[in-house]
């Protein structure tokens, strides 16, 4: 057998190390940031009560633009309706992907409007 992990179980690992040391409450709920090849989702998470609060993706953008710039456009979306629902403060969770690029573009944005993390 081999001892090397593949890339899957290695993200697998990531996203749980990250998951440890983070929680969302009503009070400050988890923004959670998903990447697939299309697309960039989001969505603020009570953990507590097990509820999706606010959720943004490529289909409240309208136009066509590259992935970072859909990802601004994502974080002003989500933050808008966040703010609409009274959440001002959430924990962000990155998950198993690096702060830069879309990520990155979408918490820049988010701040922008007005949410704290």
């Amino acid at each position: 057998m081999s001892s090397k992990r593949s890339k899957i179980q290695l993200q697998k690992s990531r996203r749980s190390r990250v998951r440890a040391k983070i929680s969302g409450t009503l009070e400050r709920p988890r923004l959670s940031i998903f990447r697939s090849l299309k697309g960039t989702y989001a969505q603020i998470i009570d953990d507590v009560g097990m509820k999706t609060l606010v959720s943004a993706s490529n289909k409240d953008v309208k136009g066509k633009m590259k992935k970072t710039e859909a990802a601004e456009k994502i974080g002003e979306v989500l933050a808008d309706k966040a703010m609409k629902k009274g959440i001002t403060k959430v924990v962000f969770d990155r998950s198993h992907y690096r702060f830069h690029g879309r990520v990155k573009a979408l918490a820049d944005a988010a701040r922008k409007k007005g949410l704290q993390f």
